[in-house]
């Protein structure tokens, strides 16, 4: 038997529990993986509180990376020993050992540890859909980031400048700044302190920007669509702020014709072709150099708990991980 952070009911951090549990044997199509770091992410806390309900009781988390123990029938790219990483569905990540899809496995090349992996699958490859698919940045663009000293902003920021653009970011705190400037952010704001809409107009001569990747959601929003040229992108791809409320879609024809959307990491690696395609391309940026994993925070597997009150109090940088 192994353990398992689940919950039981839906809540607070305080209804995280440490259970023992039965993974079981792989079935057709599936494989046993011994974690060797977990990631956290806001979609966690969203599981937990039920804004994304599942069926109780349930485990949580969605990525994680370490080592196939056994793989069942039909699975003919992985072997035991094998190191993989994965970031998505089905929840469960939390734990010392689970049973996965095989086809949401990715293999890791050697450059990169379990601890790196964990701490960059889901948020490296949701930059990579951002910035490459959803709105490909070119040289030369100034972009805006929402949390940029956060685990997808650190990335974002140090990618987007080794494309080429210049990267306005939002951050909380004079420290939050140093470290996104470090990472690539040429224009960090304080935006307790400072009306980043007009900040981001400064910046760009009163042009804006042709897009703005939002992750915080309801606190920013608004503002986000104010620092938009005409036809520019608003990619709300969180909410780690609460939702964005209804609103009149003519407001975005009376600011400029603006485009809007809500993609996920889910919907742009559902297929395993473009999956092993996005996970190449984060690989070969971290590998090479272009993008290095920030681990701002570690909390045993069993002290989940405290990693969730880290990250709702915002008082994480870059990735946070569980090690069982």
């Amino acid at each position: 038997m192994v353990h398992a952070i689940r919950i039981h009911q839906t809540g607070g951090p305080e209804q995280l529990h440490w259970d023992e549990v039965d993974p079981g044997s792989p079935g057709p199509g599936q494989a046993r993986v011994r974690h060797g770091a977990v990631g956290v992410n806001y979609i966690d806390t969203y599981h937990r509180t039920g804004l994304y309900p599942l069926p109780l009781p349930a485990g949580i988390g969605m990525e994680g990376a370490g080592v196939v123990t056994e793989v069942g029938p039909d699975v003919p790219d992985l072997k035991a020993g094998d190191r993989v990483a994965y970031a998505g569905g089905p929840p469960g990540s939390y734990a010392e050992e689970r049973v996965m899809p095989a086809d949401r496995l990715v293999k890791l090349p050697d450059g990169i540890n379990d601890k790196q992996a964990a701490g960059m699958m889901l948020r490296g490859m949701t930059v990579q859909y951002l910035l490459e698919s959803t709105f490909p940045v070119k040289r030369g663009q100034t972009i805006l980031v929402h949390a940029a000293a956060g685990g997808v902003g650190l990335i974002l920021c140090q990618w987007a400048k080794h494309i080429g653009a210049t990267v306005i970011g939002t951050v909380g705190s004079e420290e939050k700044a140093k470290l996104a400037r470090a990472n690539g952010c040429d224009h960090p704001i304080l935006y307790k302190t400072d009306d980043f809409t007009k900040a981001v107009k400064d910046i760009t001569g009163g042009e804006g920007v042709p897009v703005v990747y939002d992750g915080v959601g309801k606190d920013t929003f608004s503002g986000s669509l104010d620092c938009l040229s005409p036809r520019g992108m608003m990619v709300l791809f969180g909410a780690a702020s609460g939702p964005v409320p209804p609103f009149d879609l003519s407001l975005l024809a009376s600011k400029g014709s603006l485009f809007i959307t809500r993609p996920t990491l889910f919907t742009y690696t559902a297929k395993r072709p473009d999956l092993l395609a996005s996970a190449e391309s984060l690989f070969k940026v971290v590998t090479g150099g272009a993008v290095k994993i920030d681990i701002g925070q570690e909390f045993p597997l069993k002290d989940a708990a405290e990693a969730h009150r880290a990250l709702e109090g915002r008082r994480t940088t870059g990735s946070t991980i569980l090690i069982p």
